[in-house]
Formats: structure tokens, C-alpha cells, sequence
């Protein structure tokens, strides 16, 4: 799993292909002997729940306009609605992550169930700008619950291919709304929306309620060694060294780091995000561009998550990170010189290849964090890593807004750009903290396929 260790995917027995020799764990076969069945299951679980949630994230700039019609309040007043979200959604996630460390994932994947269901089901009956914002804010909770439990699911029953699986929870995450979009803009309407929002919330609560009898924890012990094991020349990275603590793991400079890239990656990315639309109009471009750059956006943020995730696996993590971090910026600085060129193709490829190579700091982050700090308490950890988004939202937000009008688009973009350039230079610096069991050999070379 980690940048300094052979092929672990070929541990595999449920379906994936290799040799179990090369290792000294048989993970999927020690998985289904706790499961009962093949551990691929849990992460169709976790990314059934990651799709079922979605909306709250994708779907608000499609249901806004309607709910502003319907109850007569002002677009810039509903816009706090979202920004409620980006902060519960991420800071609610620390405590979940501590919960199911010790607990498990089952109580509180049934609670997820209930506020993001049921969040989304309130906002077809509120009347009032402050139900929006409470119903809003609970469900956000929900979708945090619901995040921390599907990344660490992957991270936790498949130490060896930790970069795919997270990869494909994200990219439910990113992808999954892309089914419920078209109803939503065929139906938000004021006549229709409260019937849109309510099964939509009827839809989210029955696939976490699902989710919640689904998905379990691996037992401690799982992964002990056992007679017969080969060394620990081939475990997962985040097997052979020990689990910190979230106070043993704040006490190190390498999360620090991870920390500040982690909020450079996620303004460059939600900068994209939040503003395409308005940065092509910017340059007089047609509305077709714009309207392609909006739709084509999530699929390349889903799609990369996958391919990377399974990248990252494969070959030595670090170099893929930077390497996707360094071009993540360099897309960005193109944007402008494609808008200042007027050429609408160039715009949307760049759009795409933008998001391409920063949306997979979701998938990047937390199988680099396992590898540093271990599996056990993966959930917690993560949990205190992701809270990084929120800077990362009030700089798209926020800081972007204010150097729009300083400065203009242009400088704000390149900005962006220069962020991502940043992060990706900074993971050239990161190595293993010292006791991790990973100091020897991080001179990283590339595993083999």
C-alpha cells in the first residue's frame, strides 16, 4: 500500500488477481473468514451510502433557485445554507471518526441515516429561512458521518489496496448525484420542489439505513501474524508500523505539512468548483462552454479518483501525488491563457484536466495518512485531517470573492494554480515519521506491476 513496499494488490483471493506468495498476509482471505463473505461488499456498502448523500453537496445549486422562489428569501441569504454545510459536514466528522474507532460503525451509520434522510425530507415541509439553515446543517452532519465511515471502511479492510477503494467511496461521492440531477432540474419547480426534496430524502434514508446494517469493523487481531507468514517485507504499510494516536500523530510535522497541502489542494479544487461558471463568463465565452465545464466537471473529479486511487497502489504514492498535484496547477494556469485565447475547447479540456488532478487529494490524503499513522485509528485521524476543507472553503469563498474584486479573475485562478504547484512540491519533503516502521526504505521505488 505505501510508496516503499511491493505490489500488495496481489494479496488477493475474492476476485483479485496475483500471486498470494509475494506477501505475508492473505487479506482477502482472512476477510472472509471474519465476513462470511467477500470484503468487496463493504466498500459497495460505504459507496452506496457515499452516493445516497450526495445531494447535499451536488444538488443545492439545481433546488436553490426554487427554494428562494417558493419562500420568498433572497439568493445571497440562501448561499449561507451551503456554507453551514461545507462547515458541519467537515468538523462533525472528527467526533464521528473517534465514535467509530472504538465502537464500530453500526449505530452510527443509523443516526447518519436519520439526519441526512431526514434533513432532506424537513426541507420539503420549512417555511422559514432558519429551518433551512438547522434541517440543512443536520443533514450536513449526517453526510459527514456517512464520509468518515466509507473512506476508513476501505482503509481499514483493505490495507493493501487502500488508494482503489478509497478511490471508489469518493467517487461515489463525486458521481453519484449525476443520477438524480436530471429529475432534480426537470422538477425545480415552486409547484414541484417539495415532492423533489421529500423523495430525494426518502431515497437518502433508505441507502444509509441499508448501509447501517451492512457495514461492520475487521476485529483487532485480524491481521496478526501468524505461523507460516512470510516477513514484513511485503505487509501494507499501514500493518507493519504501529497506530498513533490523533494526540501522538498532531505531535509530528509531517501531519502539519499534510495539513497545509491539504488546505492548498482543497482552495484550488473548490475554487474550480464554485466559480467555472462565472470565470467563463468572464471571458465572454459561450454559454455552451460554460454549461459543458459545469456538467463535465464531477465526472472527471469521479473518474480520477478511481484511476489515481488505483495509481497510487501500484507505484510509489508520493511521486503520483505530486505529480498529480503539480499538474492540478499548471491546468489551472491554463485556464487563463485559454480564456484570454477565446478557445472554448481548450477551456473546457482544461477544465477537465484541472479537476482530474485535484480531485484525488480526497483519495491521495487518507491512504498517505493510513501509511504514516496506521489503520487503527484511521477514522479519528482522517477525521482531524479532513477539517482542512473548511479552509480550503473560505478561501474559494470568502478570500476568492475579495481578490475577484481586487484583482480580477485572472489573478485569482493563477493564485489557485499556484497553490496546487505549492502542495505538490511540498510532498517531495514529506517522510515517514520516526517510529512509524516506515523510515527504511523510503528512498521509493516504484513497485512493481
Amino acid at each position: 500500500m505505501g510508496n516503499d513496499e511491493p505490489d500488495a494488490s496481489t494479496a488477493e483471493t475474492d476476485g483479485e488477481t496475483g500471486d498470494n506468495s509475494a506477501v505475508g498476509i492473505d487479506y482477502a482471505a482472512r476477510a472472509a473468514d471474519v465476513l462470511g463473505f467477500s470484503r468487496w461488499w463493504q466498500i459497495a456498502a460505504a459507496a452506496g451510502m457515499m452516493a445516497a448523500v450526495s445531494p447535499y453537496q451536488y444538488v443545492w445549486s439545481s433546488i436553490s433557485p426554487a427554494l428562494s422562489e417558493g419562500l420568498d428569501i433572497a439568493l445571497p441569504a440562501l448561499g449561507a445554507v451551503f456554507s453551514f454545510y461545507v462547515v458541519f459536514q467537515s468538523l462533525s466528522q472528527f467526533p464521528a471518526g473517534k465514535w467509530r474507532d472504538s465502537r464500530g460503525p453500526g449505530a452510527l451509520t443509523f443516526l447518519a441515516a436519520v439526519l441526512a434522510g431526514g434533513g432532506y425530507i424537513g426541507l420539503a415541509y420549512a417555511t422559514s429561512l432558519w429551518q433551512l439553515y438547522l434541517l440543512y446543517s443536520l443533514g450536513a452532519v449526517g453526510v459527514g458521518i456517512v464520509y468518515t465511515v466509507a473512506v476508513n471502511t476501505a482503509v481499514k479492510w483493505f490495507p493493501d489496496r487502500t488508494g482503489l477503494t478509497t478511490g471508489v467511496g469518493t467517487m461515489a461521492f463525486a458521481a453519484g448525484s449525476a443520477l438524480v440531477v436530471p429529475y432534480v432540474r426537470a422538477n425545480a419547480t415552486v409547484a414541484a420542489y417539495s415532492d423533489v426534496l421529500r423523495n430525494i430524502g426518502i431515497g437518502i434514508l433508505v441507502v444509509t439505513l441499508v448501509g447501517s446494517f451492512l457495514l461492520r469493523d475487521p476485529p483487532e487481531d485480524w491481521l496478526d501474524r501468524k505461523d507460516g507468514d512470510d516477513d514484513d517485507e511485503g505487509l501494507a504499510a499501514s500493518i507493519r508500523g504501529r497506530n498513533y494516536s490523533t494526540r501522538e500523530m498532531l505531535s509530528t510535522w509531517q501531519f502539519w505539512l499534510l495539513y497545509a497541502m491539504f488546505i492548498a489542494m482543497a482552495s484550488a479544487d473548490l475554487l474550480v468548483i464554485a466559480n467555472v461558471v462565472r470565470f467563463a463568463e468572464n471571458f465572454g465565452l459561450a454559454a455552451l462552454i460554460a454549461t459543458l465545464s459545469a456538467t463535465l466537471l464531477p465526472v472527471a473529479a469521479g473518474v480520477s479518483r478511481l484511476i489515481l486511487g488505483e495509481a497510487t497502489d501500484r507505484f510509489d504514492r508520493k511521486r503520483v501525488m505530486a505529480g498529480s498535484f503539480l499538474l492540478a496547477g499548471l491546468f489551472r494556469i491554463g485556464l487563463v491563457g485559454a480564456g484570454e485565447a477565446s478557445n472554448g475547447a481548450v477551456f473546457v479540456a482544461f477544465v477537465l484536466g484541472a479537476m482530474f488532478f485535484s480531485s484525488p487529494l480526497y483519495v491521495f490524503f487518507p491512504s498517505l495518512l493510513a501509511d504514516y499513522y496506521g489503520a487503527a485509528n484511521s477514522s479519528g485521524n482522517y477525521a482531524v485531517l479532513y477539517t482542512a476543507k473548511v479552509g480550503g472553503g473560505v478561501f474559494s469563498g470568502v478570500v476568492a470573492g475579495y481578490l475577484v474584486a481586487s484583482t480580477g479573475w485572472n489573478a485569482t485562478f493563477v493564485l489557485g494554480g499556484g497553490l496546487a504547484v505549492a502542495a505538490g512540491l511540498a510532498t517531495f519533503v514529506l517522510r515517514p515519521p520516526s517510529g512509524s516502521g516506515l523510515e527504511s526504505p523510503e528512498a521509493s521505488r516504484e513497485r512493481p506491476n
